[in-house]
């Protein structure tokens, strides 16, 4: 496979790269996140390996831009940043795969190799629809009928776990987990509080309501039948 891999750290850079070409694949290496980019729109890749914090442009950065023109590269994120947002941020940006730093190469080849198998996607999700609601995954935005609609990030982070599961009821305890990172119950009322706000935004405005209340179940978004 050809690969690209971009990473700051040198002796990181060279080490991953010497083990993909002694695995019998031809690499491209940089430690700069704008001669990443431009190598990534200028020659075809199945796969890069990006660090997220780069000089000049970070990984994230070159994913979503990859993503944009509709580019088929698989992205694996080989990062120290391996919180859980740092990883749902990797994935909405385009990463196919995330790999935490400190790392086993065997494992990183092994990724790589799977990454290849992968067919090539024919079409990049950049939006997210219910109805007259879209949320641009890319700008970070939402609107509503052309009217835009101003959300707190966790308000959206709420909206965009709603949406990717449209028609699907979300419990009290799922919402917890994907949009607080908690795994626990902290006796508050926080979900229905951001609900209450999100709700007002999303469907105060307007005669059709999307998100709704699912009695002694939960929440779930959806265009009413």
């Amino acid at each position: 496979m050809k690969i690209l891999v971009v990473e700051d750290d040198l002796e990181t850079l060279a080490y991953v790269s010497k083990g993909l070409q002694e695995a019998g694949h031809s690499v491209d290496a940089s430690s700069d996140g704008l001669e990443g980019l431009e190598l990534a729109e200028t020659r075809d890749y199945e796969v890069a390996v990006l660090d997220r914090m780069l000089p000049g442009k970070d990984g994230l950065l070159i994913a979503k831009a990859l993503r944009v023109r509709g580019s088929p590269t698989r992205i694996l994120f080989l990062t120290s940043l391996g919180g859980i947002d740092d990883r749902v941020e990797g994935f909405n940006a385009g990463g196919d795969d995330y790999l935490t730093k400190p790392f086993a190469f065997s494992e990183l080849a092994a990724r790589v190799k799977a990454l290849g198998r992968r067919p090539k996607s024919a079409e990049v999700i950049t939006e997210l629809h219910v109805g007259d609601l879209i949320l641009d995954l890319l700008k970070r935005s939402v609107a509503r009928a052309g009217q835009v609609i101003e959300v707190q990030p966790r308000e959206l982070r709420l909206l965009e776990y709603m949406m990717q599961n449209v028609g699907r009821v979300l419990t009290r305890t799922m919402l917890l987990e994907r949009v607080w990172d908690l795994h626990f119950d902290p006796k508050t009322n926080i979900v229905e509080t951001h609900m209450s706000r999100l709700r007002s935004k999303i469907d105060g405005p307007f005669e059709t309501h999307l998100i709704q209340t699912v009695r002694g179940s939960g929440y779930k978004i959806d265009v009413p039948r």
